[in-house]
């Protein structure tokens, strides 16, 4: 039996940006350990077909504890924790293989959403305490970001019971947001360090942390 790992997968660059963070965040952290469990880590295309088939592979290779996605997210200032991935593509702008669906489904005949299975709140604290700016979401999206996610979560839920998932948005680097005016922005280590915080908690925490963590609008 192998030893459980934590498979982290980013993206490639989209949209015309020539560098995506969260493939620099999961090369950063390849081969690092966390809780004694070396991060494995993964890129997936940014097209909406094949996503399924190349996270059920990734999954059924490595036998992960617990698989985690990062995601670009321009215009978002922290660290965002996603807990819900919905059953919708909704492309504002084509994926990298030119189809950009519009009101389609990720997966036919499965539910309208998940909930990440991860210990979002431990997670949350954690970042904040070692001073690293993160927050809860409750939006991924309605791009390859979201629709990742929720493949992810329906293998969990269908053919993974015991094994834990989530997402995570990050923010542009600093030359990324060079080229957006009033656009926020991390450094490199700030995300990487921030991620290996999250991924520590979760592998760690045997429940989730009680607090409030919900939005008033």
């Amino acid at each position: 039996m192998k030893t459980p790992v934590v498979l982290l997968f980013g993206f490639g660059p989209f949209g015309g940006e020539d560098v995506n963070p969260a493939q620099d965040v999961v090369r950063e952290l390849a081969g690092v350990r966390f809780g004694g469990q070396r991060v494995v880590p993964g890129e997936l295309a940014v097209a909406f077909v094949g996503v399924l088939a190349a996270l059920s592979d990734a999954i059924a290779r490595e036998q992960p504890a617990i698989v985690i996605g990062v995601g670009q997210a321009g215009g978002r200032a922290r660290i965002a924790i996603e807990r819900v991935a919905i059953n919708l593509i909704d492309a504002r702008i084509a994926d990298n293989a030119g189809a950009q669906p519009i009101d389609a489904v990720v997966i036919e005949g499965a539910p309208a959403a998940y909930f990440t299975t991860l210990p979002v709140k431990a997670m949350l604290s954690a970042m904040q305490s070692a001073g690293v700016p993160a927050e809860l979401s409750f939006s991924a999206g309605s791009y390859v970001c979201n629709a990742a996610f929720f493949a992810l979560m329906h293998l969990l839920a269908t053919q993974h019971r015991g094994m834990r998932g989530g997402f995570i948005h990050i923010p542009y680097l600093p030359r990324q947001a060079a080229a957006h005016a009033g656009a926020p922005s991390m450094e490199l280590g700030t995300l990487s360090k921030g991620i290996g915080i999250a991924i520590e908690a979760a592998l760690l925490s045997d429940g989730d942390l009680r607090f409030a963590g919900g939005e008033t609008h």
